[in-house]
């Protein structure tokens, strides 16, 4: 069945670099809607950026917008967040998501997936 496993987190300081994979098995990565979640302790999750249509459209929360840029490698079936000039705030468990194929309409908020990794910590420290 589908399985979403992410990778490349870690502990940086502000202003430094990571790039996130998600690898996708018993899915094909770039058909329909996938996505970034974020969830720091005591906050509710919530949408870091989108991709569907192809990869022709993406979807950024304005916190992270000229920052992060997320990306699909058709070849290696894998969803990608490159995440640059990170700030403390940024410090949350980061989820790669999944819509059901057969599914349709939004691509945005947390009920539109179906599948999810199970995240990877990152930590920007001051």
């Amino acid at each position: 069945q589908v399985q979403l496993v992410e990778s490349g987190g870690g502990s940086v300081q502000a202003g430094g670099s990571l790039r996130l994979s998600c690898a996708a098995s018993g899915y094909t990565a770039n058909r329909d809607c996938m996505g970034w979640f974020r969830q720091a302790p005591g906050k509710e999750r919530e949408g870091v950026a989108t991709i569907y249509s192809g990869g022709r459209t993406t979807y950024y929360t304005d916190s992270v917008k000229g920052r992060f840029t997320i990306s699909q490698d058709n070849a290696e079936n894998t969803l990608y967040l490159q995440m640059n000039s990170l700030k403390p705030e940024d410090t949350a468990v980061y989820y790669c998501a999944a819509q059901a194929p057969w599914r349709w309409g939004s691509c945005r908020g947390t009920a539109d997936f179906d599948y999810w990794g199970q995240g990877t910590q990152v930590t920007v420290s001051s």
